[in-house]
């Protein structure tokens, strides 16, 4: 596995793009995608509108280490795609697990991309993580569809606060065990 040299996470291919780690000059694109309501509403934590900073925040976070996040952009540029189409993060919990967490610009959706890239990260499994969990909003069936086709299993249903929308959210939980 090829690592980048700044940060010292794995970069991971995938068929059509790579999962890279973030970028100080990715700050454009994501606050362009992340700003759409679309998105943010199918986030817990990118609130709408979004305000000046939060996109630079994370990647600075991102880039020093200081959270217990690891971040990946969905990197299209080596089949002549957008550099940025959509972004992927392990959250490191305790036990050798991680959550997941993934969104996808709208300009790119229902084309795999988001199926493309849960499969890499648990094909790479980066974390040497023994398990990995994601949850979706319950409104949002279609990330279930992502994260089943890549061999989650359901697990319960929950809530979680939604910034964008200032609400909990009814939510759908899944978890991928490696053997």
């Amino acid at each position: 596995m090829m690592y980048d040299t700044i940060s010292c996470q794995p970069v991971i291919p995938a068929d059509r793009f790579v999962l890279r780690p973030v970028r100080k000059s990715d700050a454009g694109a994501m606050a362009l995608y992340a700003g759409d309501e679309r998105v943010a509403r199918s986030t817990r934590s990118i609130p709408h509108p979004l305000p000046d900073g939060v996109t630079e925040g994370f990647i600075q976070r991102a880039l020093d280490g200081s959270q217990p996040q690891d971040a990946w952009v969905i990197d299209g540029a080596l089949t002549e795609q957008q550099e940025v189409l959509g972004v992927v993060t392990l959250t490191r919990l305790d036990r050798g697990q991680s959550e997941m967490s993934y969104w996808v610009a709208p300009a790119f959706w229902n084309a795999g991309i988001a199926s493309e890239a849960v499969r890499a990260m648990i094909s790479a499994n980066p974390l040497k993580n023994s398990e990995i969990f994601a949850e979706v909003f319950q409104d949002n069936p279609a990330s279930a569809r992502v994260l089943t086709n890549a061999g989650f299993e359901y697990i319960g249903d929950a809530e979680s606060h939604c910034v964008a929308r200032a609400a909990n959210v009814p939510t759908w939980t899944y978890m991928h065990k490696f053997a």
